[in-house]
């Protein structure tokens, strides 16, 4: 294949969801309402943890203000894209644009998974060594381990853009899904791609699911090391919500890049609940389950509240 037809596709069309204008304008609806919500939840855990001295000090509260922002860079990598799409019959995507998008998307997700991987650590930290905690998880820690996830999450995105830009596109051009990713995309690539996806998938593959082992494994230490039955349901208590958070964001990442990358159906709902849902869902799971970050925000809330009496 000569180098003239390497350069022959130079925008995507994404499939979206459906092309019937009156399902579009719902969706339209239903998903701008998400990411508002995703904004909203998020933004407040920010604020509330900078704002309050305790939260701020407190290392589980600082990587849970980390994971909000990261949530917010995940869900805005593809949502905005996805809603003006829903008011576009022709839904395209230059080709230098696509790469980008699926760049952030995979530095973006994989820091928020090392990230997880670090709040684990805190919580085995806490619950199994709570005398030597503030010693070990200082904020100096604290800072390193989020530049690694950071870092970690920036070598694994570079390499599978570099991967995917050296494929020639020549044929076909549409990604079956609302935004471009690593298997749909070079599934239109004009070359024989086996090794490429088993690199691939060795890599994202490999980090997800080795990801969700280790934090499964660091849960199931805790329960194990305590003895006594209110030990336990403290730790339950302690560790449920970021265990749920866990299992939202691997499951799906895990069927998506865990296996060779041919199509099922369900690929584009699965897409939707680790890009949209989740990010929606992690700010109400943490606060709803937390007295202290409730306590936090209403204290925020009457401090604002007296401000505004004020001026």
């Amino acid at each position: 294949m000569d180098e003239n037809q390497t350069e022959v596709v130079r925008e995507f069309v994404l499939a979206g969801f459906s092309q019937t204008p009156s399902i579009e304008t719902g969706l339209f609806v239903l998903f701008l309402l998400f990411y508002v919500s995703t904004w909203v939840g998020n933004v407040l855990i920010m604020v509330t943890v900078a704002s309050d001295n305790y939260l701020n000090s407190s290392p589980m509260y600082f990587l849970l203000g980390n994971l909000s922002f990261l949530d917010l860079c995940y869900s805005t990598v593809t949502t905005p894209k996805l809603l003006a799409d829903f008011l576009d019959n022709e839904k395209l995507i230059p080709y230098d644009l696509c790469i980008v998008q699926l760049f952030f998307l995979h530095f973006v997700g994989a820091a928020e998974m090392f990230l997880l991987t670090v709040m684990a650590y805190d919580r085995y930290v806490a619950v199994c060594r709570p005398l030597h905690y503030t010693t070990i998880m200082s904020r100096g820690l604290c800072c390193v381990l989020v530049a690694a996830s950071w870092m970690g999450g920036f070598v694994h995105s570079t390499v599978q853009m570099i991967l995917t830009i050296r494929l020639p596109f020549c044929g076909p051009n549409q990604v079956d899904n609302f935004f471009c990713d690593v298997p749909p995309v070079i599934k239109l690539a004009c070359a024989d791609t086996f090794v490429i996806e088993l690199l691939m998938v060795s890599n994202s593959g490999l980090i997800s699911t080795s990801s969700f082992v280790v934090l499964v494994s660091s849960y199931t230490t805790i329960l194990v090391k305590i003895r006594s039955k209110e030990g336990r349901l403290k730790a339950l208590s302690t560790c449920g919500s970021h265990l749920m958070v866990v299992t939202l964001f691997f499951g799906p990442c895990i069927f998506i890049y865990a296996r060779p990358f041919s199509t099922f159906s369900v690929d584009k709902m699965v897409s939707v609940l680790y890009n949209v849902i989740t990010p929606m869902l992690n700010p109400l799971i943490y606060t709803l389950r937390n007295k202290e970050v409730k306590s936090a925000m209403r204290k925020l809330w009457d401090k604002s509240g007296l401000t505004c009496k004020k001026q």
